[in-house]
């Protein structure tokens, strides 16, 4: 296990136990508790847990990832109309990626009620493939791997491959959260591998994020602005945080 695999593992374990300590935790990866404490110290550092005496607790706002119910009723109006902008950026033909988020299942269930499409959609994420199964104008293609239950989506070495394979027209990407500076981040290192892979098999990318999330850095970083050619977000947006994000060479559009 490489260090921010077991990371990970111990922000999961600090957020489900309430506390960590270093020599259970030597134990269960049967590392030394100088390599703990060293990873402690690292995630200490990052914000994500804070050290105390023979262990670590947990920071709850940072390491908190809600599940898929509380992100779809979690500024709703908002996402409908992110959603809905989204559509008019759609290719007449080809090849869509559809990421894994609240927003980007509700471009898919928007996509749905469409007539006359014409294009492929890949996407490693439940929700959306689900809502366009039926659908007569996509050629749908479901990418595998191990789904997380709090996400619906699919990670890991097979969702890798697939992604490896694919040259899409358009991503619609989602992220937890995002800074000029920082970029794009997410709770879960599997689900940052995934989007980094599917941006690098995408010509065009579209960020799909409402404006809670701007300011907001979580555990693992994915890309940055420099990857995304389009934000699409809302009115809420700072203007000091739309101001660094187009400095930065991304096209910003406010629905």
């Amino acid at each position: 296990m490489y260090a921010p695999e077991r990371q990970q593992e111990i922000l999961r374990l600090a957020g489900e136990a309430g506390r960590v300590d270093v020599l259970s935790l030597a134990e269960r990866f049967q590392v030394t508790a100088e390599t703990v404490r060293r990873d402690l110290t690292a995630l200490d550092r990052a914000g994500l847990l804070r050290r105390v005496h023979g262990g670590a607790l947990p920071v709850a706002r940072t390491g908190f990832e809600p599940d898929l119910t509380a992100r779809e009723t979690t500024a709703a109006t908002e996402k409908d109309r992110i959603a809905a902008a989204a559509l008019a950026h759609l290719p007449a033909a080809g090849s869509v990626i559809l990421d894994a988020g609240s927003t980007v299942a509700r471009l898919a269930a928007g996509m749905s009620r469409l007539e006359g499409l014409g294009l492929t959609v890949v996407t490693h994420a439940l929700p959306a493939a689900a809502g366009l199964a039926d659908h007569p104008g996509v050629d749908l293609h479901l990418v595998g791997g191990r789904v997380r239950h709090r996400t619906r989506a699919a990670v890991d070495a097979w969702a890798l491959r697939a992604y490896a394979e694919v040259r899409a027209d358009v991503l619609f990407l989602a992220t937890n959260g995002f800074t000029a500076e920082a970029g794009l981040t997410t709770p879960d290192l599997a689900e940052a591998a995934v989007k980094r892979a599917a941006i690098a098999a995408a010509r065009r990318v579209v960020l799909l994020a409402d404006s809670a999330k701007a300011g907001q850095e979580r555990f693992a970083r994915f890309g940055s602005f420099a990857d995304v050619d389009l934000l699409i977000t809302d009115t809420g947006l700072d203007p000091a945080h739309r101001a660094a994000i187009e400095a930065a060479g991304t096209e910003v559009v406010l629905a």
